[in-house]
């Protein structure tokens, strides 16, 4: 397995692997089964975790997928788990998510892959019919919080992968490789690991992958942005001024996977 290619310039789509493509909406396509994918959406995170959050999100993620599947043409969309962020939703919530996927059935068939947040009562009552993985055109579709399946090519979520930025900020990324490719979570409420972090390193080790073979695509307004690999983006920001390095990549307390 080659070390993967030095950074691109950015664009709003990028090639993660073969038969996968990027897009700056956060989802990923397949072009050869007309197939968007999407990760982590958390849909009604605002009502399950309660609090003074804006109830933007469900409405906003809608619109944003109901908009690449028009562009791309896509046939299917995938959730790839977590699509909603738990099973303890007021009834206006559950109202509010039947809706939306409602609204997304009108534009492509919709297929539920579950994830851990779905629970085992109301969720499910709210969601109808999921399954635990899909394939398409070879790549196993999962959300990743069960055991890694080696020796397929897989297309998991559940990890929110992103990279640490100055100030506390922090930007969505993909990773892709020739085995696994990580989506960044749809909503936007939760950053999830690190992408240099040991964790991060960890989760993908558990599918062979090195990050050497891992390239990092950043998530940025409405553009991609491609760093090259997870080991040379790591060895470069090691290799920073002292006072660059504390902004990007500063030691803080870690948020778990979704």
């Amino acid at each position: 397995m080659s070390e993967t290619k030095a950074p691109a310039r950015a664009s709003e789509s990028y090639i993660l692997a073969e038969g996968v493509v990027a897009l700056a909406a956060g989802v990923a396509w397949m072009p050869a089964t007309r197939t968007l994918i999407a990760a982590d959406a958390h849909l009604a995170y605002e009502e399950v975790v309660g609090g003074a959050l804006p109830l933007w999100g469900t409405d906003e993620l809608v619109a944003r997928l109901t908009l690449a599947v028009r562009a791309a043409g896509a046939r299917e969309i995938v959730f790839l788990g977590d699509i909603v962020h738990g099973p303890r939703m007021s009834e206006g919530a559950v109202r509010r998510v039947r809706e939306a996927l409602d609204q997304l059935r009108a534009e492509a068939e919709v297929t539920l892959v579950a994830g851990n947040h779905e629970g085992r009562s109301k969720a499910f009552a709210v969601l109808g019919a999921t399954v635990a993985n899909v394939e398409r055109d070879g790549w196993l579709l999962v959300h990743g919080d069960g055991p890694a399946e080696l020796g397929r090519r897989a297309i998991i979520g559940h990890l929110h992968p992103s990279l640490r930025l100055a100030a506390g900020s922090t930007a969505p990324a993909f990773v892709g490789s020739e085995a696994l490719v990580v989506l960044p979570a749809l909503n936007p409420y939760s950053p999830g690991l690190d992408l240099l972090s040991e964790d991060f390193g960890n989760a993908i080790g558990l599918w062979n992958v090195r990050p050497k073979h891992a390239h990092a695509v950043v998530l940025g307004g409405d553009l991609l942005y491609p760093f090259g690999s997870l080991a040379t983006l790591r060895e470069a920001l090691r290799r920073a001024p002292p006072r660059l390095r504390r902004g990007a990549y500063e030691r803080r307390r870690k948020l778990g996977p979704g």
